[in-house]
């Protein structure tokens, strides 16, 4: 069985929301764990996960620095996000593979992911990153190109193009690696978003691409036979916060969109998860999971968690 396990970036940091370094690596401990225990069990696996509040990181940077040195682009910051999140996490599995006694090789690949350059998301930008800021420091990054919305009594914050991926570039070298025998760690933050020009060249642009959707593109492109969103509850849940609320077990993916289409699940958080879930098996895969790591080898063994199935399924 092939696994692609999609890490939220809320993942790499401690329960209050803090991303210290020391934060983010014992967060990174704490998945690799579970993940060495897939490993332990011969199931393959393959790794995404986000990076918001890492990005968030940078983004802070950019504005305190901005009337001394140029902010880096946002692309830029998917890449550096990536590199150094791949690199903790391939640390932490390392020492968890340990010390299940087990040998397995590592990579981390920084991966681009094309979007359409006519995607309606860059004509107006609509998703709101980083932090408010007064007007005056707002403008100074207006100055270097970005795009910043005056939101009333909190300020100004800024807003870029969410586009769809539409192809995993670096997948082959992915592919590659896992018949090698890797683990490997890829397409971080739904992937570095970039656009084909006319001539055939690439370039990045400044936009962020859901991480869930970028995991089941992925997860469909390394021919996974399970997506596994991890997140910070053990299941979706209906009529969330009332006292009818109930966790969402094994559903046919027709009846999860059903229940999408109510209005069940929030955008900012568990609506993408359910969306990236339904478009994996619509288009092919066995089976999604929407879960903790707690709960994850549990899930993947039909044991817990939300599990989405085809509609011809039986659950």
């Amino acid at each position: 069985m092939r696994v692609l396990l999609a890490l939220g970036g809320n993942a790499m940091t401690n329960a209050d929301g803090r991303a210290r370094p020391e934060d983010q690596i014992a967060a990174a401990q704490v998945a690799m764990a579970a993940v060495a225990d897939l490993l332990a069990q011969d199931v393959e696996v393959v790794i995404t996960h986000g990076n918001g509040p890492q990005v968030g990181n940078l983004l802070v940077k950019n504005e305190l620095a901005a009337a001394v040195v140029p902010p880096v682009p946002l692309d830029w910051c998917g890449a550096q996000t990536q590199a150094t999140l791949g690199f903790v996490l391939m640390n932490a599995l390392e020492s968890a593979l340990a010390e299940h006694g087990l040998a397995r090789r590592t990579a981390a690949l920084v991966t681009r992911t094309r979007v359409d350059a006519d995607d309606p998301g860059f004509e107006k930008p609509t998703k709101p990153i980083g932090h408010f800021l007064p007007a005056d420091q707002a403008l100074v990054l207006v100055e270097h190109g970005e795009t910043w919305e005056d939101r009333g009594d909190k300020g100004w914050r800024r807003v870029v193009a969410s586009p769809e991926p539409v192809e995993i570039l670096d997948a082959p070298a992915v592919q590659s690696l896992v018949a090698d025998g890797f683990v490997v760690v890829a397409a971080g933050g739904g992937g570095i978003p970039v656009v084909r020009d006319p001539d055939g060249s690439l370039r990045g642009v400044e936009a962020v691409i859901d991480k869930d959707l970028g995991a089941a593109l992925l997860a469909r492109t390394v021919d996974a036979d399970v997506l596994v969103i991890a997140t910070d509850v053990p299941h979706a849940v209906l009529h969330y916060g009332t006292p009818e609320a109930a966790d969402v077990g094994t559903v046919p993916v027709a009846t999860m969109r059903e229940y999408a289409a109510a209005g069940h699940f929030a955008s900012g958080s568990m609506g993408p998860k359910v969306d990236a879930a339904c478009r994996f098996v619509e288009q092919g895969g066995a089976r999604s999971v929407i879960t903790d790591l707690a709960h994850l080898t549990a899930a993947i063994n039909g044991d817990g968690g939300t599990v989405v199935v085809p509609s011809s399924d039986q659950t």
